[in-house]
């Protein structure tokens, strides 16, 4: 059924199966909240069930976004980052057991000897932040952001506790795959993942590409909003692991040309929500889609288990549960602040959800994936209550009742 319906915000355009109607009504109403432009695909056992986009691009003088509008995901990246690793980790070249010296030989220094690939994948590695300024445009220099990594002691024991690492989960990871493969983190993204399955998803976005690309705007708390824990400390103190995580980035900017061509695997990729929900679409069927496999099914059940759970995240001082790369459910409503701490998904259901919103997962149970990308952001650390809402939508549609156990039950 196609969608094209006006808005006071441009259009939506698409289409949408009959069955998941309330998953397009939701997207149109979300325009009537805070949404400004934005894209979402849903796919069900390989086939494309959902895939709308409309509003505006933003800025000062409004574009249409478009079907082919893109924009940076933050941490959505994430997911494809840990995806390179299971990449090579299912061919048998990268081993989650092995210590990271074997592969980056810099690395295992000042604490960090016994750490494994494992904790890399699972925030428990103990380098969610650099103590020291990052240079002017760090994060745009890879070797400069994985020579201080190597350098730089661990806030905690490798292994012994979890802390979401940010930004430099993309170095850490990525630096992996780079030294495993011999390729760039974005190069074998491209190469194995993304031209493969026909992904409109780049880490390093070539430059004649930019145009397409829509900025980002910025959340405002609303007077007398709380705050979560983590925005808190990171107000409070300038030398608290929050500040550190968050604000020693180099003066980065998201928007600009740098940004957009650097390899930022921890929260700089660029996508939709169609090449969200493409990438997550081998990971609900078995490790298949269009014909390409990525990984074997064996691998997924490894790939989505829970690694690490804790009731406070070193980072982000909530409740988090994380597998190795990949956020699962994780059900915070009941704190004060827990409507910008919540991602509640299917029982099964794993992936990342990016700064301010955005987010992409698969649901093997269902054969489901899901894409949902947008320029406005929105409060939550991890899902805003547009993108949740769609998520509920989506299980609904599926014949779910209700999602009060931190998960969506039949």
């Amino acid at each position: 059924m196609r969608i094209n319906e006006a808005l006071s915000k441009g259009r939506v355009e698409g289409h949408c199966e009959p069955a998941f109607q309330a998953v397009a009504d939701q997207f149109i109403a979300n325009f009537d909240d805070e949404e400004v432009g934005a894209s979402l695909c849903i796919t069900v056992g390989g086939e494309t069930v959902v895939d709308l986009w409309g509003g505006l691009k933003g800025g000062k003088s409004p574009e249409a976004w478009e079907e082919d509008t893109v924009s940076v995901v933050f941490s959505c990246t994430k997911g494809a980052t840990a995806l390179c690793a299971h990449h090579l980790i299912d061919q048998g070249l990268l081993d989650i057991h092995e210590k990271v010296g074997h592969y980056w030989t810099e690395f295992a220094s000042n604490g960090k000897e016994d750490t494994t690939v494992e904790m890399m994948l699972n925030h428990s590695v103990g380098v969610p932040a650099l103590r020291e300024p990052v240079k002017d445009g760090g994060y745009c220099d890879w070797d400069y952001m994985v020579q201080r990594l190597a350098a730089e002691e661990p806030f905690w024991p490798p292994g012994t506790r979890n802390g979401y690492h940010m930004m430099t989960f993309g170095w850490t990871v990525g630096e992996l795959v780079r030294r495993v493969s011999g390729k760039s983190l974005g190069t074998y993204f491209r190469e194995h993942i993304a031209e493969p399955l026909g992904l409109d998803f780049s880490i390093g976005l070539p430059e004649d590409q930019h145009s397409r690309v829509s900025k980002v705007l910025r959340w405002r708390p609303k007077k007398g909003e709380q705050p979560a824990p983590f925005t808190q400390a990171m107000l409070n103190d300038r030398h608290s692991l929050q500040y550190l995580a968050f604000m020693n980035s180099g003066k980065h900017k998201t928007d600009s040309t740098e940004s957009y061509l650097a390899e930022l695997g921890g929260g700089g990729g660029i996508a939709n929500g169609r090449a969200l929900a493409g990438m997550y679409a081998p990971l609900a069927n078995g490790g298949i889609h269009k014909g390409i496999r990525i990984v074997s099914e064996d691998h997924i059940h490894r790939m989505s288990a829970v690694s690490v759970a804790t009731l406070e995240d070193a980072t982000l001082l909530m409740p988090s549960r994380f597998g190795l790369g990949f956020m699962r459910s994780m059900d915070n409503r009941h704190r004060p602040s827990g409507s910008m701490e919540t991602m509640v998904l299917g029982r099964g259901g794993f992936g990342h959800a990016g700064a301010g919103g955005s987010v992409g997962f698969a649901d093997p149970q269902e054969k489901l994936s899901f894409g949902y990308s947008m320029n406005q952001m929105g409060a939550g650390i991890l899902l805003n209550q547009r993108g949740q809402k769609l998520v509920d939508a989506t299980y609904q549609c599926l014949g779910y009742r209700t999602n009060a156990p931190g998960h969506w039950v039949r």
